[in-house]
């Protein structure tokens, strides 16, 4: 199974509303997921991340525990 394209990019917009930017690196085995807050980001808005990762997983191709995720403060 391969990243699906749409459903990432859905997403996407749905941190870009909150002022928050996705960046995914895909590695052989897994990804490496970070977000990054804007200006105006609701630090209350992001969801928890184990969360994150079941949106992940299915528009990325693989399983929540396959993917590396830091959140703003953390990089």
């Amino acid at each position: 199974m391969g990243v699906d394209d749409s459903a990432l990019e859905k997403i996407r917009q749905s941190l870009l509303a909150e002022d928050y930017q996705l960046q995914v690196t895909l590695q052989e085995v897994g990804a490496r997921v970070a977000i990054a807050a804007g200006p105006s980001a609701c630090a209350e808005c992001l969801v928890p991340k184990d969360l994150l990762r079941a949106m992940l997983a299915p528009a990325l191709g693989m399983r929540p525990d396959m993917i590396e995720l830091t959140y703003p403060k953390e990089h």
